[in-house]
């Protein structure tokens, strides 16, 4: 006797598409901004001298290795009184480079574009180069400021990249500003330019990477083969 099945095609549940890899990769990436900026801050640290006295041009007066110390946030921003705001500016970057990886996982496992985690990798590969250099940079190498509390989480970033835009005195003829010494552009490291991409990529590609996270969760749900059917 024979026995009808009902459609399969109507009834069965939708089959869920593993993403395949793994999210160990964009860590790995972060991982690796971290080695180059702590190795390029080293190299300075070692065989550089602080300020004008050290500076080593690379294309002309336009791009140039300047070593100084930062005590504050990227490009040299403070915007936390001191001593105790570096303190939490420390704590906050921490609680953001754990936030930043637990969201990589999140965006791997609901397929997000590959792009936009790797962009979110560089954040936070340089987010941690910079509170390394916050934590350990008092003790390691000495340059914790004058009366702070302690070493430990009182360190100095140490900046090397300068981007020399404009240099010089504005003309006198400008109101509020003229005839005043400008230094365009301020004095960075890797872990700050790594964070600036990362940022900026997401900025200027965000249609793409929405686009393309899209199609991927269209891919989550297929109908089974027809080979499953019969």
């Amino acid at each position: 006797m024979q026995t009808d099945l009902p459609a399969a095609s109507s009834s069965a549940p939708p089959r869920y598409l593993a993403r395949r890899g793994s999210v160990l990769p964009f860590f790995l990436l972060a991982i690796l901004i971290i080695a180059i900026d702590q190795l390029s801050k080293y190299l300075v640290h070692t065989h550089m001298a602080p300020g004008l006295a050290g500076e080593i041009p690379l294309i002309g007066n336009w791009l140039k290795l300047h070593s100084i110390l930062n005590p504050g946030m990227a490009f040299g921003v403070e915007l936390l009184p001191p001593p105790y705001g570096k303190v939490v500016l420390t704590a906050f970057r921490i609680l953001a480079a754990g936030g930043i990886s637990y969201y990589m996982v999140y965006l791997w496992r609901h397929r997000a574009a590959a792009g936009f985690i790797a962009c979110m990798a560089l954040i936070l590969g340089g987010a941690v180069g910079n509170v390394i250099d916050s934590i350990f940079y008092g003790v390691i190498y000495h340059n914790a400021p004058f009366g702070s509390p302690t070493p430990w989480f009182f360190g100095q970033v140490i900046d090397m990249i300068y981007v020399d835009i404009f240099e010089g005195f504005l003309p006198a003829s400008w109101p509020l500003i003229g005839g005043k010494y400008l230094s365009l552009w301020p004095i960075f490291n890797i872990a700050d330019s790594s964070i600036f991409v990362g940022v900026a990529l997401i900025l200027l590609l965000q249609g793409r990477f929405f686009k393309q996270s899209e199609q991927n969760t269209a891919a989550l749900t297929a109908e089974p083969p027809t080979s499953e059917l019969t």
